[in-house]
């Protein structure tokens, strides 16, 4: 199912929002002429051969808090320094002509102790400077893929920033701030001004969770359900549900890569240890569409809780404070 939606602010009053097609026409007067997101797609882009990935010594961690990397002229990718927070999300952040969408928050609150809100500004100056646009017209929507604190505990930095709306931090906020009515099977779509972003639920690592797919880079932002390393799934059936979901939409929507929102695993798929601040050797964040499948049909396979490689991911089912270092009182494949 999929339909254009209202977009709540912090689930309470409605800001329309309509299909990507009359998205120029809306553009605000003043604004810089509009671009052009529907064309020539996926918008190629790329990836950096390494992440900023933390250090040997925190003390000594001479990297900034975040890294800003451009996978194209349209769409930057936050990273938090692991030496910063060993969960080291990574963070979307997505340029329409009206609206901007910045995905998952890091896990930092005080702007002092790590200024992700001073980044994204920064980020977004240099956008509308490239652009012609005027950083003080583009709306910027904060939102997260799931309810843990490694992906909302920033989003308190935003809370006094101009034009600006947040996501709340209850599934009813979280369901009503994209308009949903049947969550998880209902798909909406939001514009932000000419790019759309496909949304919908995808519940099994906690039942609040959500799957975002980019119409102009053809990028699916799975955040913790799917990602290079250990998935913890608290909700083993739900997950199954929503990996389906995920293969019924590559079936029917080109995707140019799966993205998650963590690196737990090196590039020879041996597993770091649970809160390590240092991966030297780390895989990339970006996967494919085949990896996707192979671990679905994997996963299938699975009949009882326990730690599964693979080839690809960690299958944590029903492990939550374990790792694959431990050893009781799961077996592990």
């Amino acid at each position: 199912m999929d339909r254009r939606i209202f977009l709540a602010c912090n689930a309470a009053a409605a800001l329309p929002l309509s299909g990507a097609g009359v998205a120029y026409a809306q553009s605000l007067a003043g604004n810089g002429p509009p671009i052009d997101f529907t064309s020539n797609l996926p918008a190629p882009g790329g990836f950096p051969d390494r992440w900023i990935c933390g250090s040997e010594s925190c003390m000594d961690n001479t990297d900034p808090p975040w890294q800003v990397h451009w996978y194209n002229d349209h769409t930057a990718i936050l990273r938090q320094n692991k030496a910063y927070s060993y969960e080291a999300p990574f963070a979307p952040l997505y340029f329409g002509n009206d609206r901007i969408l910045l995905l998952d928050e890091g896990y930092v609150q005080l702007r002092n102790d790590c200024d992700l809100r001073g980044v994204v500004d920064a980020t977004i100056d240099a956008w509308c400077e490239r652009n012609g646009k005027n950083p003080q017209r583009m709306e910027l929507l904060v939102a997260f893929s799931h309810l843990h604190a490694d992906h909302y505990a920033a989003v308190n930095q935003f809370a006094d920033r101009p034009n600006t709306r947040y996501m709340g931090l209850t599934h009813e906020e979280m369901v009503g701030f994209w308009g949903m009515t049947n969550f998880p099977e209902e798909r909406v779509a939001l514009d932000l001004g000419g790019r759309e972003i496909l949304i919908w639920g995808s519940p099994g690592h906690v039942i609040s969770e959500f799957a975002y797919y980019d119409s102009y880079t053809q990028i699916l932002y799975t955040g913790d359900m799917f990602y290079r390393g250990r998935c913890y799934i608290s909700f083993w059936e739900p997950w199954l549900a929503s990996m389906q979901r995920l293969i019924d939409f590559v079936d029917t929507h080109p995707v140019s890569h799966v993205m998650g929102c963590h690196v737990e695993i090196s590039k020879d798929d041996q597993d770091y240890p649970y809160g390590l601040t240092w991966q030297p050797n780390e895989a990339p964040v970006q996967m494919s569409v085949q990896q996707l499948r192979d671990t679905f049909e994997f996963a299938k396979t699975v009949t009882e809780p326990g730690i599964y490689f693979t080839g690809t991911v960690f299958l944590c089912n029903q492990t939550r404070s374990m790792t694959t270092i431990d050893t009781y009182p799961y077996r592990y494949s």
